[in-house]
Protein backbone atom coordinates (compact mmCIF):
# COMPACT_ATOMS: atom_id res chain seq x y z
CA UNK A 1 0.00 0.00 0.00
CA UNK A 2 1.31 3.28 -0.86
CA UNK A 3 1.65 5.53 1.78
CA UNK A 4 2.89 9.35 2.20
CA UNK A 5 7.22 9.54 2.34
CA UNK A 6 7.98 9.19 6.31
CA UNK A 7 10.58 11.23 6.52
CA UNK A 8 8.34 14.48 5.27
CA UNK A 9 8.39 15.83 8.69
CA UNK A 10 7.29 19.40 8.98
CA UNK A 11 6.29 19.44 12.83
CA UNK A 12 3.49 22.06 14.35
CA UNK A 13 4.63 23.93 17.83
CA UNK A 14 3.25 22.68 20.53
CA UNK A 15 1.99 25.93 21.20
CA UNK A 16 -0.78 25.46 18.06
CA UNK A 17 -1.23 22.00 18.92
CA UNK A 18 -2.21 23.41 22.11
CA UNK A 19 -4.57 25.19 20.86
CA UNK A 20 -6.28 22.66 18.77
CA UNK A 21 -6.52 20.51 21.43
CA UNK A 22 -8.15 22.45 23.98
CA UNK A 23 -11.44 21.04 23.55
CA UNK A 24 -10.34 17.48 24.36
CA UNK A 25 -11.89 16.33 27.44
CA UNK A 26 -9.79 13.46 28.32
CA UNK A 27 -5.93 14.06 29.77
CA UNK A 28 -3.29 14.74 27.23
CA UNK A 29 0.51 16.08 27.03
CA UNK A 30 3.29 16.71 25.24
CA UNK A 31 5.84 13.72 25.05
CA UNK A 32 9.50 13.25 24.45
CA UNK A 33 12.29 15.86 23.67
CA UNK A 34 9.43 18.94 23.13
CA UNK A 35 8.14 17.62 26.83
CA UNK A 36 11.96 18.27 28.35
CA UNK A 37 12.15 21.65 26.56
CA UNK A 38 8.66 22.80 28.04
CA UNK A 39 10.07 21.98 31.43
CA UNK A 40 13.11 24.09 31.00
CA UNK A 41 10.97 27.19 29.55
CA UNK A 42 12.86 27.63 26.50
CA UNK A 43 13.67 25.57 23.09
CA UNK A 44 16.87 24.13 23.66
CA UNK A 45 17.47 22.34 20.34
CA UNK A 46 15.63 21.77 17.17
CA UNK A 47 13.02 19.06 17.37
CA UNK A 48 12.38 16.81 14.15
CA UNK A 49 9.01 15.98 15.25
CA UNK A 50 6.37 16.82 17.65
CA UNK A 51 4.69 13.88 19.89
CA UNK A 52 1.82 14.12 22.20
CA UNK A 53 0.21 11.21 24.23
CA UNK A 54 -3.34 10.18 25.06
CA UNK A 55 -4.78 7.42 27.16
CA UNK A 56 -5.76 4.72 24.54
CA UNK A 57 -9.25 4.22 24.97
CA UNK A 58 -9.93 7.95 24.08
CA UNK A 59 -7.63 8.41 21.01
CA UNK A 60 -11.16 8.58 19.31
CA UNK A 61 -12.10 11.92 20.29
CA UNK A 62 -9.05 13.20 18.62
CA UNK A 63 -8.94 12.69 15.50
CA UNK A 64 -12.45 14.68 14.64
CA UNK A 65 -10.58 17.58 15.94
CA UNK A 66 -8.40 17.12 12.80
CA UNK A 67 -10.88 17.35 10.24
CA UNK A 68 -8.54 18.45 7.63
CA UNK A 69 -5.49 15.69 8.67
CA UNK A 70 -5.52 12.25 7.62
CA UNK A 71 -3.84 9.76 10.96
CA UNK A 72 -1.60 6.34 9.88
CA UNK A 73 -0.36 3.81 12.19
CA UNK A 74 3.42 2.44 11.90
CA UNK A 75 3.30 -0.57 11.20
CA UNK A 76 7.35 -1.85 10.98
CA UNK A 77 9.87 -1.68 8.34
CA UNK A 78 8.98 2.19 7.54
CA UNK A 79 5.64 1.16 6.39
CA UNK A 80 2.58 2.85 7.67
CA UNK A 81 -1.09 1.95 7.54
CA UNK A 82 -4.50 3.73 7.74
CA UNK A 83 -5.63 4.28 11.50
CA UNK A 84 -8.53 1.45 10.59
CA UNK A 85 -9.73 -0.17 13.85
CA UNK A 86 -7.25 -3.54 13.22
CA UNK A 87 -4.64 -0.76 12.90
CA UNK A 88 -5.07 0.44 16.09
CA UNK A 89 -5.93 -2.62 17.69
CA UNK A 90 -2.06 -3.70 16.75
CA UNK A 91 1.03 -3.27 18.18
CA UNK A 92 1.96 -0.21 17.76
CA UNK A 93 1.05 2.80 19.89
CA UNK A 94 1.61 5.67 17.82
CA UNK A 95 -0.49 7.44 15.32
CA UNK A 96 1.04 9.87 12.93
CA UNK A 97 -1.22 12.97 11.68
CA UNK A 98 -1.10 13.58 7.92
CA UNK A 99 -1.08 17.28 6.87
CA UNK A 100 -2.43 16.00 2.70
CA UNK A 101 -2.45 19.79 1.64
CA UNK A 102 0.69 20.76 3.30
CA UNK A 103 2.31 17.06 2.15
CA UNK A 104 4.25 17.18 5.78
CA UNK A 105 3.72 14.78 9.04
CA UNK A 106 2.43 17.48 11.89
CA UNK A 107 2.44 15.18 14.96
CA UNK A 108 2.30 11.85 16.62
CA UNK A 109 0.36 10.66 19.03
CA UNK A 110 1.09 8.09 21.50
CA UNK A 111 -2.05 6.12 22.56
CA UNK A 112 -0.68 5.30 25.98
CA UNK A 113 -2.31 2.63 28.52
CA UNK A 114 -3.93 3.64 31.88
CA UNK A 115 -6.50 2.64 34.22
CA UNK A 116 -9.17 5.26 34.55
CA UNK A 117 -7.49 8.39 35.59
CA UNK A 118 -4.13 6.79 36.06
CA UNK A 119 -1.16 6.51 33.97
CA UNK A 120 0.38 3.34 32.94
CA UNK A 121 4.11 3.52 31.88
CA UNK A 122 4.34 1.19 29.04
CA UNK A 123 8.10 0.16 30.06
CA UNK A 124 6.27 -1.82 33.15
CA UNK A 125 2.65 -1.57 33.17
CA UNK A 126 2.40 -3.26 36.50
CA UNK A 127 5.06 -1.73 38.75
CA UNK A 128 4.87 1.87 37.01
CA UNK A 129 1.61 3.76 37.62
CA UNK A 130 0.71 7.39 38.71
CA UNK A 131 -2.35 9.38 38.77
CA UNK A 132 -2.45 11.50 35.58
CA UNK A 133 -2.48 14.81 38.03
CA UNK A 134 0.92 13.34 39.28
CA UNK A 135 2.32 12.84 35.90
CA UNK A 136 1.29 15.70 33.78
CA UNK A 137 2.65 19.08 34.59
CA UNK A 138 1.85 22.40 32.72
CA UNK A 139 4.37 24.67 31.30
CA UNK A 140 3.97 28.12 32.07
CA UNK A 141 2.16 28.95 29.02
CA UNK A 142 -0.35 26.47 30.21
CA UNK A 143 0.79 23.17 27.96
CA UNK A 144 0.52 19.76 29.44
CA UNK A 145 3.35 17.65 29.18
CA UNK A 146 5.18 14.78 31.11
CA UNK A 147 6.68 14.83 33.97
CA UNK A 148 9.91 15.09 32.73
CA UNK A 149 11.45 12.12 34.86
CA UNK A 150 9.10 10.27 33.19
CA UNK A 151 10.53 11.59 29.57
CA UNK A 152 13.61 10.59 30.50
CA UNK A 153 12.78 7.46 31.59
CA UNK A 154 11.65 6.55 27.80
CA UNK A 155 14.66 8.36 26.97
CA UNK A 156 16.93 5.69 28.83
CA UNK A 157 15.93 2.45 26.88
CA UNK A 158 18.28 3.06 24.25
CA UNK A 159 19.67 6.45 24.45
CA UNK A 160 20.79 8.71 21.15
CA UNK A 161 23.00 11.43 21.38
CA UNK A 162 20.18 14.17 21.83
CA UNK A 163 19.01 11.84 24.79
CA UNK A 164 21.99 11.95 26.40
CA UNK A 165 22.09 15.80 25.96
CA UNK A 166 18.74 16.29 27.28
CA UNK A 167 19.49 14.78 30.26
CA UNK A 168 22.73 16.42 30.89
CA UNK A 169 20.75 19.45 30.70
CA UNK A 170 18.29 18.48 32.65
CA UNK A 171 19.97 16.69 35.49
CA UNK A 172 20.79 20.00 37.89
CA UNK A 173 17.27 21.09 37.31
CA UNK A 174 15.78 18.06 38.48
CA UNK A 175 13.98 17.79 42.49
CA UNK A 176 15.27 15.24 44.84
CA UNK A 177 11.49 13.43 44.34
CA UNK A 178 12.22 13.66 40.46
CA UNK A 179 15.95 11.97 40.55
CA UNK A 180 14.25 9.36 43.33
CA UNK A 181 12.04 8.51 40.87
CA UNK A 182 13.71 8.06 38.16
CA UNK A 183 16.39 6.68 39.96
CA UNK A 184 13.43 3.57 41.20
CA UNK A 185 12.23 3.44 38.04
CA UNK A 186 15.33 2.66 36.43
CA UNK A 187 15.83 0.20 38.76
CA UNK A 188 12.84 -1.57 37.54
CA UNK A 189 13.79 -2.08 33.92
CA UNK A 190 17.42 -0.92 33.80
CA UNK A 191 19.36 -1.58 36.49
CA UNK A 192 22.43 -1.29 35.37
CA UNK A 193 21.77 1.98 33.52
CA UNK A 194 24.65 4.56 33.98
CA UNK A 195 22.32 7.00 34.65
CA UNK A 196 21.55 6.16 37.48
CA UNK A 197 25.07 6.52 39.11
CA UNK A 198 24.67 10.01 38.18
CA UNK A 199 21.44 10.85 39.49
CA UNK A 200 22.72 9.63 42.80
CA UNK A 201 26.06 12.17 42.69
CA UNK A 202 24.05 15.26 42.36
Amino acid sequence: MNHPDVDAWEAWHPVQLAERLRDLPVPWYVAAGWAVDLFRGEQTRAHGDLEVAVPAAHFALLPPLFPELDFWVPAGGGALVPSTADALAGDSHQTWAWDPAAGRWRFDVFREPHDGDVWICRRDEQRIRRPYREIIRRSDDGIPYLAVEAVLLFKAKHPRDKDEADFTGVLPLLSRAERGWLDATLGLVHPDHPWRARLRSC
